[in-house]
C-alpha cells in the first residue's frame, strides 16, 4: 500500500510568494488573530479547563496545523465542536488523561492520513454530520445558562444532560440579574452587529466615512469583549469575572512538560481517544471543504491536513493545550480577510502570543457572562437549524438518521449518536438497495415475443447481494410444473455477493430436484467474475452460461 508523502503545502505556496501577498496575510493573520482571542478562551472555559489552556492550544496547534497543513487558508485551534466531548472527558477522566487521549487522538490522526483515509470522513451521510452539530450547539447553549444568569453553582457542572437541567434548575433561584444583562447585551450586539453596516439599519451618508467602514471591519466577538469588559471595570459590576474564577492569565507560555502515561490510562481512554480523532478529522475537512468553495486557491489535501491535525494533537498536550481542529468561523474571517496562503494561519499564532505577552493583566475583568453571550452565537451560528424545517422534502429515513443523531447527541453522547447514526444508515441503505432489486417475467424480443413451451425466463435487475437473496429464494413458487428450464436475463444485473451466489446455487439445487435447468443469459462482468472464482460456472456447467436469451433457447430446443 502507498503511504501519503508528508508535504506541507506551505512548500508549494512559498513558491511563487511575494510582498503583496505577505501583506495581504499579514493583515488577515492579524484579523483572526484578535478573532480568535476571546473565542479560544470562551471555548476553554466551556470545556471545564483554564482560559490560558484554550490561547495556548490556538498558538502551538494554530501555528502546526497552518505550517504543515494540506489547506491554503484553513486556521486550526480550539473549536466549539469539541466543548462537549472535552468537558465530558474532563469530568470523568480528569485533565491528565485528556492530555494523554488529546496525544493518542494525533497519533490516531497522523496514521489516517499516512494511510490515505482522508476521503473516507466524507462517507459520513451528512443527516449525521448534521444531527450532531445541531446536538452540539444545544449542549454548548446549556452549557452557557449558567454563566449567562450568574448562578452560584459550587464545584463543575455535571457532563450529562438530565444532571445539567437538573442542576441549573435547583440553582434557578440565584440568578445575577447584572450578569444576564451583560449576557443578552452581548448576544444582541453581536446578532446586530453585521446588520449595523450593512446598510440597512445606519444612513447610507453615514457609510461614506472612512473612519465607519474601518471600525465596520473590527469584528463583533472583539467588540462586545472589549466593551463589556470595560463596562464590568469601570462600574466595579458584582459579576465573575476570568480574575475571579480563575486568578488571571499568566504572561508566559507554559514549560514543555510530558504528562504522565501509563498504559492502564491509556486502555480506559480508547472511546475518548477515537472520539476526539474522528471528531477532529470530520471537523477539519469538512472545514477545509468550505474554504475551498471560498478561496481562489488549489483545493485541499485531505491526507496531509489529517497528517498535521495529528501533530498538532500530538504536540499541543505537552504544553496543557486542549484538542484543536479546524474552525470555520476563524477560516471564513482569514478569506474574507485576504489571507492567500499558510503564512496568515501562522501570523494568527504569532498575534495571540504577542497580545497573551503584551496584554494578559487586562483579562482580569473579563466578564464570564460576555463570554457565555459568546459562546451562544457561536451555537446559534454553529447549529443548521433550517435542516429541521425542511425534514418534511425528505424521506423518513433521512429524518430518522438526523432526528435519532441529535438527540442521541444531546442525551447521551457524540460517541453513541454517531455509532447509532452509522448503523441506522447502514440498516437504511441495506432496505433501500434491497427494493431496487427486481426479479421480473422477462419476453425476450422477436416476431411475438414468446417462449417456447417448457421455457420460462426471469430477468434481474440491481444488485444481488445479502438484503435482496429473499426474492431469488421465492423464485422456484413462480416455476410451472411443465418448465424444461428457467433461464435468468442478468444483462441489469450490476453487482453480485456471495450471498446473492450462495441463492443462485441454492436455486440450482432446487431446479435440479426438479429435473429442470437453470441457464444464465448475458451475465456482467462481475457476477461472472465471481461465478468463475467460485466455481459455480463449472457446477451448473459453461454450456449453461450463454451470451443471450435467445441462445438459452435454442440450446433448450436441440437438447
Amino acid at each position: 500500500m502507498d503511504l501519503q508523502p508528508f508535504r506541507p503545502r506551505l512548500l508549494d505556496a512559498v513558491k511563487q510568494y511575494d510582498r503583496p501577498q505577505f501583506m495581504r496575510d499579514l493583515g488577515a493573520g492579524i484579523t483572526v488573530g484578535i478573532v480568535a482571542l476571546p473565542l479560544a478562551m470562551a471555548f476553554a472555559i466551556a470545556s471545564g479547563v483554564k482560559p490560558e489552556q484554550g490561547l495556548i492550544t490556538a498558538i502551538v496547534a494554530g501555528f502546526l496545523i497552518s505550517a504543515l497543513g494540506g489547506s491554503n487558508v484553513q486556521i486550526g485551534g480550539p473549536a466549539g465542536a469539541f466543548i462537549v466531548i472535552v468537558y465530558g472527558i474532563v469530568q470523568r477522566y480528569g485533565l491528565t488523561n485528556l492530555l494523554i487521549a488529546t496525544a493518542l487522538s494525533g497519533v490516531l490522526l497522523f496514521l489516517m492520513g499516512l494511510f490515505k483515509l482522508g476521503a473516507l470522513v466524507r462517507y459520513v451521510p451528512v443527516a449525521i454530520v448534521i444531527g450532531f452539530t445541531n446536538g452540539i450547539a444545544v449542549l454548548i447553549a446549556l452549557s452557557q445558562l449558567r454563566d449567562l444568569f450568574g448562578l452560584v453553582v459550587p464545584g463543575a457542572l455535571p457532563a450529562d444532560f438530565f444532571g445539567l437541567l437538573r442542576t441549573l434548575a435547583e440553582h434557578a433561584a440565584s440568578v445575577n440579574g447584572q450578569a444576564l444583562a451583560i449576557g443578552l447585551a452581548t448576544l444582541g450586539g453581536l446578532l446586530l452587529w453585521p446588520r449595523l453596516f450593512a446598510g440597512t439599519m445606519l444612513p447610507s451618508a453615514m457609510m461614506e466615512g472612512r473612519t465607519v467602514r474601518a471600525f465596520a471591519r473590527v469584528p463583533g466577538p472583539v467588540v462586545a469583549l472589549v466593551t463589556m469588559t470595560a463596562l464590568v471595570w469601570w462600574f466595579q459590576l458584582p459579576v465573575e469575572t476570568i480574575g475571579s474564577r480563575f486568578g488571571g492569565i499568566p504572561r508566559t507560555l507554559p514549560d514543555l512538560a510530558l504528562p504522565p502515561f501509563s498504559w492502564e490510562s491509556a486502555k480506559q481512554l480508547l472511546i475518548p481517544t477515537v472520539t476526539i480523532a474522528l471528531l477532529g478529522a470530520i471537523e477539519s475537512l469538512l472545514c477545509a471543504r468550505v474554504a475551498d468553495n471560498l478561496a481562489r486557491c488549489p483545493r485541499h489535501d485531505p491526507n496531509q491536513e489529517l497528517m498535521a491535525q495529528g501533530v498538532a494533537n500530538f504536540v499541543v498536550p505537552f504544553f496543557g493545550g486542549i484538542p484543536a481542529t479546524g474552525t470555520i468561523a476563524r477560516t471564513v474571517t482569514n478569506v474574507r480577510a485576504g489571507g492567500g496562503s499558510p503564512v496568515a494561519g501562522m501570523v494568527h499564532a504569532v498575534t495571540l502570543l504577542i497580545v497573551i505577552l503584551a496584554a494578559a493583566p487586562l483579562a482580569l475583568n473579563v466578564p464570564l457572562a460576555a463570554l457565555a453571550g459568546i459562546l451562544l452565537y457561536v451555537a446559534w451560528n454553529m447549529g443548521e437549524w433550517h435542516e429541521f424545517a425542511r425534514l418534511r422534502q425528505f424521506s423518513i429515513q433521512y429524518r430518522t438518521i438526523l432526528l435519532g443523531t441529535f438527540a442521541l447527541t444531546v442525551v447521551f453522547d457524540l460517541t453513541v449518536a454517531v455509532q447509532v447514526g452509522l448503523i441506522l444508515a447502514c440498516v437504511f441503505f441495506i432496505y433501500r438497495m434491497s427494493t431496487l432489486f427486481r426479479v421480473q417475467p422477462h419476453q425476450p424480443a422477436g416476431a411475438d415475443g414468446t417462449l417456447p413451451d417448457g421455457v420460462q425466463a426471469f430477468e434481474l435487475f440491481g444488485s444481488l447481494f445479502f438484503g435482496a437473496v429473499g426474492k431469488i429464494e421465492a423464485l422456484p413458487t413462480q416455476v410451472r410444473g411443465d418448465t424444461r428450464a428457467v433461464v435468468l436475463e442478468m444483462h441489469r444485473l450490476i453487482s453480485l455477493d456471495t450471498s446473492g451466489l450462495d441463492a443462485l446455487q441454492q436455486l440450482h439445487r432446487t431446479l435440479q430436484a426438479r429435473s429442470i435447468a437453470l441457464v444464465l443469459a448475458n451475465v456482467n462482468e462481475q457476477p461472472l467474475s465471481l461465478m468463475r472464482r467460485s466455481g459455480f460456472e463449472q457446477v451448473i456447467g459453461p454450456e449453461h452460461i450463454v451470451p443471450t436469451v435467445a441462445d438459452a433457447v435454442l440450446g433448450q430446443q436441440a437438447a
